[in-house]
């Protein structure tokens, strides 16, 4: 969960102002939250509540959990459909395409006792809004990265897993200069895959999602779960990077790492 949260919150600055670059402040003053870790820390307190079993009612807590944070935080960045289905009064899941499906679904991949479980809580997870088959992909494609990087696979397994979804015929450095800002899952997940698979480490997954631009806060925050379950986070930067979690958000986090 952290290294989501971390790669959100050191790409925020440059999603609005892109940084071509890996050289860059990893977290600096102007570092925050956004929409995307208030997300991913919806569904981990939802994950929390338990009987994960019952996908019926695992819904119905990502429902209540994400409208309570997204609620308690508003202004974060959430984009316009998920902002009235936030407020509306019998939310519906609207067929988004997007990567918010994406950038939340981590914290299931800890809970899950199984691939197959992992993909079925995700899809859980994502299709109260995301609905789309490609918002559902998206979701899916990252939550069983995540679980095999935890579960010890390597990353030709992991490679494996995200081209059941998405091609991978590309490298950061042959995208770098022409990638633009993309929110669908299709343009932002496979990036952010490749950004962890040519990692050295955690620090340069998030360095180098943060460094095509575009999106910068997700695509992070997506490597960032990935890289985190697969090499650790160095101590430097999780002191770092704890600060920047507020409020509930925090408390959460303190929760969900007692039982995962």
């Amino acid at each position: 969960m952290l290294g989501a949260l971390i790669g959100d919150i050191a790409g925020s600055p440059y999603e609005w102002s892109n940084c071509k670059s890996k050289d860059f402040p990893l977290l600096e003053p102007r570092c925050r939250m956004t929409d995307d870790s208030v997300m991913t820390a919806a569904v981990a307190s939802a994950v929390l509540m338990g009987d994960l079993e019952n996908l019926d009612a695992f819904r119905q807590n990502v429902i209540t959990e994400m409208r309570r944070l997204g609620n308690q935080f508003p202004g974060l960045g959430y984009g316009p459909r998920f902002e009235r289905w936030l407020k509306a009064e019998d939310p519906q899941p609207y067929h988004s395409l997007g990567n918010g499906s994406a950038m939340r679904v981590s914290p299931v991949a800890w809970a899950a006792e199984s691939l197959s479980q992992c993909l079925a809580l995700a899809k859980a997870s994502a299709e109260v809004t995301h609905d789309h088959p490609d918002g559902i992909a998206g979701a899916c494609c990252v939550a069983g990265a995540v679980y095999l990087a935890r579960t010890g696979a390597d990353k030709e397994a992991i490679r494996d897993h995200v081209t059941r979804y998405y091609p991978l015929n590309f490298t950061l450095d042959e995208i770098r200069e022409a990638y633009q800002f993309d929110v669908s899952c299709a343009g932002s997940v496979p990036q952010a895959m490749e950004a962890f698979l040519e990692a050295a480490d955690f620090e340069d997954a998030i360095r180098g999602a943060v460094s095509i631009g575009g999106d910068s806060d997700t695509i992070a925050c997506m490597a960032g779960a990935v890289a985190a379950a697969f090499y650790g986070i160095p101590r430097d930067i999780r002191e770092a990077a704890l600060p920047f979690l507020e409020g509930e958000v925090r408390n959460i986090f303190d929760r969900f790492i007692q039982v995962y």
